[in-house]
């Protein structure tokens, strides 16, 4: 346990029943003033202070005792193996058994010895059409391909990684190794896919902080959006514009690899929809397609959506209220040298350092808070290196939106594993930088220019979120 919590307070990404014990409360809830400026407050007031494995999945420090429970009862919902009565609720098709099957402890995928030698990948699938060139869902299989089902029904597809090696040097000569990955779909249940079928495999990422991305005025992220590059720095970052299925207006995206969703209810309903194959009242359809008899034959769940009105609220609360965790190590000099070439190199001028959030009516502790996720949620071409050639709203094929970087240091701790980028190629820090392409190129090759003691050093401040 950290140091910087009391030995009582437990996590609140123990297993249910554990969860009983919440790990919430007012750990730093009377943050002064003054020491808001502290660069380790990732969060703000919100920051929680755990270097364990469970350090993604804390409530927010400043949380309210009276949230305490209806936090509890969205874990217990988020944590759910929805498959334990398939023939109830579930399916036909789903990629998992419920949202912890893919985000383990809150983060980015189970430990490599419980999958293989592979994060878990799902992929998206889409086909141009005249009257939409950024793609429809493929005729047959739809928009994901599901590598699950419930018995009586045949699985969809597989998909299989193949990867070829790419070298390269530093500018000092050191040699590096990267993976380029190939994919292709196996095993697949219901006939061919369309030729045109463009595929963009994805991997969870954390979930925690989500509240405090969403509580970013539109206003500050749309003022780093520079589409024509007037400034002409090589960064020409704008926002996706996508639909809302609540109310059907267009919005700013900052959810998703390509922030094609623009509201955390609309994520939380989608993934239930096309990863667990649960109905919501935002997404009330299966989603299976006509061509698929077994599924669209499958009896109408009575009495509304498989995941009740209710429920989807309280997994959206949940989600809303996971604290990122503090920065460590921040006056390390080998960490503040880091930060500095962090800058240098060009990094920050799409991993932008700092935002406050709005008022929060309904979450106060959300409110005004001074948060680090190292992200604009703008959409930036990454140019032919990481290219999955699938548009995505306004997105093109090559644009994806800056990840936030908050907590990035935790990841082995957390989920045991270090799989990074959209796809999960890159198995370091330095290899997903040194994937970086179009607008990220400069970066790139600042990083390269630097001689070992910078690059660890960099690599040390990375660590460091």
């Amino acid at each position: 346990m950290s140091s910087h919590l009391p030995s009582h307070v437990p996590s609140m990404t123990m297993w249910w029943p554990l969860a009983l014990v919440l790990a919430v409360g007012p750990v730093r809830s009377a943050l002064a003033e003054s020491v808001v400026q502290d660069p380790a407050l990732s969060g703000g007031a919100t920051t929680i202070f755990d270097v364990t494995p469970n350090a993604y999945g804390r409530a927010l420090a400043n949380l309210q005792k009276v949230r305490w429970m209806d936090m509890l009862a969205g874990k217990a919902v988020f944590m759910r193996n929805w498959y334990d009565q398939p023939e109830v609720i579930a399916g036909p098709f789903s990629n998992a058994t419920g949202c912890g099957s893919c985000h383990f402890k809150d983060g980015r995928g189970r430990p490599l010895r419980e999958l293989g030698t592979e994060a878990p990948l799902l992929v998206r699938l889409s086909v141009p059409t005249k009257d939409a060139p950024s793609g429809r869902h493929e005729p047959i299989y739809g928009g994901q391909l599901h590598d699950r089902a419930i018995p009586g029904v045949v699985p969809e597809g597989s998909v299989e990684v193949r990867y070829s090696v790419v070298k390269g040097t530093y500018a000092d000569g050191t040699p590096y190794t990267l993976r380029k990955p190939r994919y292709h779909l196996a095993k697949l249940g219901y006939r061919r896919l369309s030729p045109k079928t463009m595929l963009s495999p994805r991997i969870p990422s954390p979930v925690f902080g989500l509240g405090l991305l969403e509580a970013i005025p539109d206003a500050a992220i749309e003022a780093l959006a520079d589409a024509e590059d007037r400034d002409g720095d090589g960064i020409s970052g704008r926002p996706n514009r996508v639909v809302s299925v609540r109310d059907g207006k267009v919005r700013l995206g900052r959810y998703g690899w390509k922030a094609n969703q623009p509201t955390l209810e609309q994520q939380v309903a989608s993934a239930f929809s096309e990863d667990l194959g649960m109905t919501t009242a935002l997404y009330p359809e299966r989603n299976c397609t006509p061509k698929q008899a077994p599924c669209k034959a499958r009896p109408a769940e009575a009495g509304g959506p498989a995941l009740p009105e209710h429920q989807l609220e309280q997994a959206l609360l949940y989600l809303r209220l996971i604290a990122p965790p503090a920065r460590r190590d921040v006056t390390e000099p080998a960490v503040v040298m880091g930060q500095a070439l962090f800058q240098q190199v060009g990094c920050a001028a799409c991993h932008h350092g700092e935002f406050t959030t709005g008022e929060v009516k309904d979450i106060s502790e959300l409110s005004n808070q001074r948060i680090r996720p190292y992200t604009d949620l703008l959409l930036h071409d990454m140019g032919p290196e990481l290219a999955d050639g699938r548009p995505d709203g306004e997105a093109s094929g090559s644009e994806w939106r800056t990840p936030p970087l908050w907590g990035l240091g935790l990841l082995e701790t957390v989920n045991r594993q270090v799989r990074m980028l959209h796809d999960g190629r890159a198995r370091s820090f330095e290899e997903a930088i040194l994937w970086h392409g179009g607008e990220g190129a400069r970066a790139r090759e600042g990083f390269k220019a630097l001689d070992a003691t910078e690059r660890e050093a960099l690599v040390a401040f990375l660590r460091s979120l």
